[in-house]
């Protein structure tokens, strides 16, 4: 890194590397603050630069603390298992039941969803909300059937509030207008825009605040911990408590099992108003795919998320461990509206940063500064943390999973899916689709018709392969088309346990 400044030498032998150090943060967080300024100069209009004044309020703060960091922002001996009753199992709050007002408690609610993320990974240009995941619905359509079925059928106003990204608010809006008649009101807001930082010199990439050009790969959407600064700065917040609101069950829209939930939601609102839970994490138990997923510890008498990225390379086997480490978060979160303004207000929300290294389309090193909206769990009184049933865990981030959720595994009803009462097994099949199916256009090439997967255990698909109408999978099917090969599996084909590779040739497994 080459950094020039000025004083520094004698600073060392004054006061050895400490001091040293000190002065160099304090240049660079001068020389961040004095560029930022510049990019405030480029704003086209009050408005802009009012936004893009607070984005960097947040950003700046963000950028201060990173510097300060020194190691793991966890000390490995101070961890400890959360007591019995800070995660509490689903079933134990469930068997509480329902009270005759469940209208009262719903219309205390706002349902949001976190809607930066663009649907790239699966080849698709736009917001992946607008990806079709069932009978032609998208994620935002399945949400929206799901919230208006809710103000239906208890004659409530639950809202759905979507946060955006730069990147995705401009088609969601668009989108937006086919929902007029639906009864359901929705509010949008953008989550903050910062600047990429260049990984020698610590400063922005970005010579102006405009998105074109060389700018484009400048800004980022700082990660979903961002929720609780943008949707303050926006006014909603606000707009939202004067409406009576006070809880908000924030999940990612690509997780098709997070819906609202009575049980959960009646917990929060029934507790003693010295005793309400301001935080609810939903966990469910690990299985072998999700040992990298964030758990909740005991740290310094408080209930934390721990990620992988802050676990020091020691003890990263031990934090993946099934036996240790048994449940992780799902991401599904009930927040208290008026914990989130006091916190915001008191300037006490803490939390740690993800350092997320990148390279530009150019080969430019960058860092971008990001935090986890589940880190907040530490800020709010009361957390608690509830075990619940796998089946509200359904993320769609890869066409495999797309393959499961639009079978016969699942049926649809108001915009909720529910595992078939045909399957035997309450587990989702193992599905890995290869390369030849990544991108959501060949991988809908590639089935003539969803193949029937009630008995399926386990699927794995390699190469050119392609599936004609009414095909039937059971237990463990293995498909390899070598390359230069072509596998098409006919119409009305049953294959259970088998083994398909080559030029067709089928063997029992």
């Amino acid at each position: 890194m080459t950094l020039y400044v000025e004083g520094l030498s004698k600073g060392v032998a004054k006061g050895g590397m400490a001091q040293f150090q000190e002065m160099m943060r304090q240049q660079l967080e001068s020389s961040m603050h004095t560029e930022l300024e510049k990019l405030l100069d480029t704003t086209t209009g009050e408005a802009e630069r009012e936004v893009s004044r607070k984005d960097f309020e947040g950003f700046k703060n963000l950028f201060h603390r990173f510097l300060q960091v020194k190691g793991p922002s966890v000390e490995w001996i101070k961890i400890q298992r959360p007591p019995e009753d800070s995660i509490q199992p689903f079933d134990k709050i469930a068997a509480r039941g329902l009270p005759d007002n469940v209208a009262d408690s719903l219309n205390k609610l706002v349902v949001v969803k976190l809607n930066g993320g663009l649907g790239t990974s699966m080849g698709c240009k736009g917001p992946k909300s607008l990806i079709s995941v069932r009978n032609e619905n998208t994620f935002l359509d399945l949400t929206v059937q799901q919230i208006e079925h809710l103000n239906k059928t208890y004659n409530t106003d639950v809202p759905l509030v979507l946060m955006n990204s730069f990147n995705t608010d401009e088609d969601t809006k668009k989108i937006l207008q086919k929902y007029t008649h639906h009864r359901v009101k929705i509010h949008t807001f953008n989550q903050s825009r910062y600047p990429r930082i260049n990984k020698e010199s610590l400063l922005p990439v970005s010579t102006n605040l405009s998105m074109n050009g060389q700018n484009t790969e400048g800004w980022y959407p700082p990660g979903h911990g961002d929720i609780y600064a943008s949707f303050y700065n926006s006014g909603l917040l606000d707009q939202l408590i004067v409406q009576g609101k006070e809880y908000i069950f924030v999940s990612n829209i690509d997780n098709l099992g997070a819906t609202v939930d009575l049980h959960i939601l009646h917990h929060l609102v029934s507790q003693p108003n010295g005793k309400r839970c301001e935080f609810i994490m939903e966990v469910t138990d690990k299985t072998r795919a999700d040992v990298k997923g964030g758990t909740l510890i005991q740290y310094d008498g408080k209930l934390r998320l721990l990620e992988i990225a802050q676990v020091p390379k020691a003890h990263v086997d031990e934090f993946k461990s099934v036996s240790k480490f048994k449940i992780f978060n799902t991401n599904n979160l009930w927040i208290s509206l008026a914990a989130i303004k006091r916190l915001q207000e008191q300037k006490a929300m803490d939390l740690e940063i993800i350092v997320n290294p990148k390279t530009l389309d150019g080969g430019q090193n960058v860092v971008q500064l990001e935090t986890a909206v589940g880190a907040a769990i530490k800020c709010f009184d009361n957390a608690l943390g509830i075990n619940v049933p796998r089946s509200r865990f359904l993320p769609v981030k890869t066409t495999s999973d797309l393959l499961l959720v639009m079978s016969n595994l699942y049926s649809l009803e108001a915009g909720s899916l529910t595992m078939s009462p045909k399957r035997e097994f309450p587990t989702t099949p193992h599905v890995k689709l290869g390369s030849s199916f990544t991108k959501v256009q060949e991988y809908v090439n590639r089935f003539e018709s969803i193949p029937d997967m009630l008995e399926l255990d386990h699927l794995t698909v390699s190469g050119d392969v392609t599936f004609g109408k009414n095909v039937s999978l059971k237990g463990t099917v293995i498909i390899i088309a070598n390359h230069g090969d072509r596998i098409d599996i006919p119409a009305g084909s049953m294959l259970e346990n088998k083994i398909v590779s080559g030029n067709l040739r089928i063997m029992d497994h």
